[in-house]
């Protein structure tokens, strides 16, 4: 891997491996009596890139949470780091409707949220962009961009600093993945693509793959 790339790695790609999505344990909410969920909260899907994912902001809280979409909703987390060292404060939301999403935190008293991920495919930023997005859309969306190739830590990942949201480095998290049993039908497009190297959104051998948006990390406070 060359220096630029690397530097494109620390900058971003490392917020990909700081947790990992596996509880290591969930903790059961106490809850003490029904709690009513915003009907605004529950119609904000929008994701806006080192600010907001719906009403959820920088300076959200659990008990913040807890107001917004009910304690019935919520549960916390212990999610692992890479390579299953250390381990991070969470809380899942279930929501309906495809908008469930993991919110990961600076510390246990769950008062800063480093980033969210998981999302659902209801989340869409302004752009219409969201899981599920096919690589055709994005390529209209964010131009001709770079991505790592396949099967690898950064596998699939977006350089958005090459593409035309590129105000969204640091920011925004994309990473792609071909469809169902994409390496059995398509071995020589899918090797192709592979490994640590990074291929323009253009190639061929993307084509036949099925590849969409599989994963966005919404980052909303450093973890420095």
């Amino acid at each position: 891997m060359n220096s630029s790339i690397k530097g494109i790695a620390t900058a971003t790609l490392a917020l990909l491996l700081n947790y990992s999505a596996n509880p290591a344990f969930a903790i059961p909410q106490k809850i003490n009596h029904p709690v009513t969920v915003s009907t605004q909260a529950s119609k904000d899907i929008l994701i806006v890139p080192g600010e907001r994912v719906g009403p959820i902001t920088r300076t959200t809280t659990k008990q913040d949470l807890v107001k917004l979409f009910g304690a019935s909703r919520l549960v916390d987390k212990t999610i692992s780091g890479a390579e299953g060292i250390g381990s991070f404060a969470a809380t899942q939301l279930n929501l309906n409707q495809g908008r469930s999403l993991l919110v990961v935190w600076s510390d246990n008293t769950r008062t800063k949220p480093l980033d969210v991920r998981n999302l659902a495919w209801a989340w869409k930023t302004r752009e219409g962009i969201g899981v599920g997005t096919p690589l055709s859309e994005l390529r209209k969306k964010l131009g001709d961009f770079k991505l790592y190739g396949l099967a690898w830590d950064y596998g699939g990942t977006i350089l958005l600093d090459s593409s035309k949201l590129s105000r969204y480095q640091g920011k925004l998290i994309l990473r792609v993945d071909t469809a169902v049993n994409a390496y059995e039908k398509f071995p020589n497009d899918y090797q192709s693509v592979s490994g640590d190297a990074t291929f323009s959104s253009s190639n061929p051998h993307w084509k036949p793959l099925g590849i969409r948006l599989a994963e966005i990390i919404v980052v909303l406070n450093s973890s420095e």
